[in-house]
């Protein structure tokens, strides 16, 4: 059986913790920067936990996430 493909934009939007846990980027952290509040461009770098209901779907698209 041949190898799975991974999604790309998914392998680089999501990362996997030691725990075991999800976590992705927050979205639009790049577009139109230089409109946004200072708070917000503080909070934007922080990666965010998935929620369960996504997990599932998401190790579709990488299936080989959590082996990095």
């Amino acid at each position: 059986m041949p190898k799975m493909k991974t999604h790309k934009s998914t392998s680089k939007r999501f990362r996997v913790t030691g725990t075991g846990k999800l976590m992705r980027t927050r979205q639009g952290k790049s577009h139109f920067r230089r409109n946004r509040s200072g708070r917000l461009l503080a909070d934007l770098p922080e990666m965010h936990e998935v929620d369960a209901t996504q997990v599932k779907r998401i190790q579709k698209l990488a299936p080989y996430l959590d082996k990095k």
